[in-house]
């Protein structure tokens, strides 16, 4: 995200919020911009309540899930208009793309996160909090069942079960492992604080072990091979960690093992990053090899054992074996067991994650959201409505759509169906009009439904499925908050398209993903980022960019003034390598 795309957000919130005081920060280090923002509401002026009345009033909603979808709710909605409570197994929030920098000590693990109850005390109204892991979710009933997660539970039983008018499951995902034989007992993952803390740990030991007397160079060349399974931007960014800890840091202190040291990333695909442009992709592999970090690209881990990782090419279908100190394992998320059940309980069982409809309600469900990781928006396809817009744009019910009649419907077919500007952009077409033309491109003064059918046939093709990002959960937690808070407002006065199929409008608009960008850093004070525009940027200034940027993401004041101070110690007194 640039910095003026950030100041138009902020000012957005300076109007969306009249009552709550918000404060800027813009500073610099070194010529690097470190931009911060934060806010906070005053109750101030707010009527009072009376308690006991709006107790009756008040549905119960209840949240699984602490990470950035469930985070982001709590941190927009309204409590003084629910009985809001939330329920997850860590009692605080991670921000997971500095992941990869607590691995090597760039950054601390507690300066990325906030304890929950510290922001859920920050809304106003009062939010409920239970350390507990959701073990099963009764739709039928309405109630989630539950485990206490605590060490010393009280005197009972440690399981216990809510109650819920409305509940929104942003539970996450977990690691997947593409059930490869020994991934589980021999491989690292980098999905929780814990994950990094525990690869922090064992990097150390991989260095202290190679340096014990009695060992052969073939022994400490193995103690000192780092393997990442997993060329995505985790895979690629602990990587880049790893290769700067040991050139910046770990050298200087173990000088007798410099040169047996070896990082591998292994990926399946042809590229690694290659989510991201391809741009950026070449400029990551290429500094890569100028770093001497061995990238095996088209290569699939058959089977992992505790000396050695067995690898196949996938061209050639040869399999060798590939000794190791240390396996982090990095290639995507799968659905966790509690969704699994839920996803059978309702009908979703062929399925591989939750799905909802646009307004991240769970399909085959009443009054049940999913966001984040653990769910994806199946996008309604336009075709599946095309006779019902047909008719509903024939008002004069002539059999055929004039251009003046299409347009009148226009707006709610691009709000409901996104996919049609989509396919406008990727046509370079400059109006939706241009789909009514014939096939030499000649305006038509009207259509029937078969030559209307044929005209948006292709338009269904742009349909795309969210990443799981921080970025996308984020903005859902964000979007469904504003919902709630203004759900009885939209029930009266709707504010969505129509309906095609039915009568009156949609209450809500459905949720659009706005992409602000996403970075890279590839080590050496390096970084690429995609930005919106087809701006791609790569080197010493989009890591300084990137810096700013997370620095302004943090959730809350202290973790920014935590993060900036790591960085900063970092930079002076280089990286701890204590074994703590």
């Amino acid at each position: 995200m640039t910095i003026s795309s950030f100041f138009i957000r902020a000012s957005r919130a300076f109007h969306g919020y009249p009552f709550a005081p918000q404060l800027l920060l813009l500073g610099t280090i070194s010529g690097g911009g470190v931009v911060a923002y934060a806010e906070s509401q005053s109750d101030v002026g707010s009527p009072p309540i009376d308690s006991n009345q709006n107790e009756v009033k008040k549905k119960k909603v209840v949240v699984l899930g602490t990470g950035w979808a469930g985070t982001s709710f709590l941190k927009h909605v309204d409590a003084s208009h629910y009985d809001v409570q939330v329920v997850s197994p860590r009692n605080y929030f991670a921000f997971t793309p500095l992941l990869p920098s607590v691995t090597c000590g760039t950054v601390e693990a507690r300066s990325i996160v906030e304890p929950v109850r510290k922001i859920i005390k920050k809304r106003s109204g009062e939010i409920k909090y239970y350390e507990a892991e959701c073990i099963k979710i009764d739709a039928a009933n309405k109630n989630v069942h539950l485990r206490a997660n605590t060490d010393n539970p009280l005197i009972g039983t440690p399981e216990f079960s809510l109650e819920y008018d409305y509940l929104i499951v942003a539970i996450g995902a977990q690691v997947n492992t593409f059930n490869t034989p020994g991934v589980k007992e021999n491989c690292h993952f980098l999905k929780e604080v814990e994950d990094a803390q525990k690869i922090r740990t064992s990097v150390i030991d991989c260095f202290e072990t190679a340096v014990l007397p009695g060992l052969s160079e073939e022994e400490r060349r193995r103690n000192l091979h780092f393997v990442i399974v997993g060329g995505g931007p985790t895979g690629v960014e602990f990587a880049a960690e790893l290769h700067d800890y040991f050139q910046e840091d770990l050298v200087k202190l173990y000088p007798m093992v410099k040169d047996l040291v070896k990082i591998t990333l292994i990926q399946s695909g042809d590229h690694i990053l290659n989510m991201f442009d391809e741009r950026i992709s070449n400029f990551a592999e290429t500094k890569f090899q100028r770093d001497g970090i061995d990238v095996q690209t088209g290569c699939r881990v058959v089977s992992v054992s505790d000396k050695e990782i067995k690898v196949k090419v996938k061209s050639k279908g040869e399999v060798y074996s590939v000794p190791h100190g240390l396996v982090v394992w990095s290639t995507g998320v799968g659905t966790r067991p509690v969704v699994r059940d839920f996803m059978e309980q309702i009908g979703q069982a062929n399925r591989r994650v939750l799905v909802t409809d646009e307004w991240l309600r769970v399909k085959g469900c009443d009054d049940v959201y999913a966001i984040g990781d653990c769910a994806t928006i199946d996008q309604r396809k336009i075709m599946e409505d095309i006779v019902a817009i047909f008719a509903a744009a024939d008002t004069d019910n002539s059999g055929t759509l004039t251009v003046t009649e299409f347009r009148d419907v226009v707006d709610d077919i691009i709000i409901r169906y996104p996919q049609v500007e989509q396919y406008l952009k990727s046509k370079h077409l400059q109006d939706v009009t241009d789909l009514l033309k014939d096939s030499e491109g000649n305006d038509r003064k009207e259509v029937n439904i078969e030559e209307f059918k044929l005209a948006l046939s292709l338009v269904d093709s742009q349909r795309k499925s969210l990443p799981a990002t921080a970025q996308v959960a984020a903005q859902q937690g964000t979007y469904l908050s504003n919902c709630f808070n203004r759900r009885e407002q939209c029930e009266a006065i709707p504010e969505g398209p129509r309906r095609f199929r039915g009568s009156g409008q949609h209450h809500f608009l459905p949720f659009r993903y706005k992409h602000f960008g996403q970075f890279a850093p590839l080590g050496g004070e390096e970084a690429a980022a995609e930005l919106p525009g087809d701006w791609v940027s790569t080197g010493h200034s989009t890591q300084w960019l990137w810096y700013s940027v997370y620095a302004s993401k943090q959730v809350s004041w202290r973790t920014r003034v935590l993060v900036v101070s790591d960085w900063t110690r970092r930079f002076i007194f280089g990286r701890d390598s204590s074994r703590i």
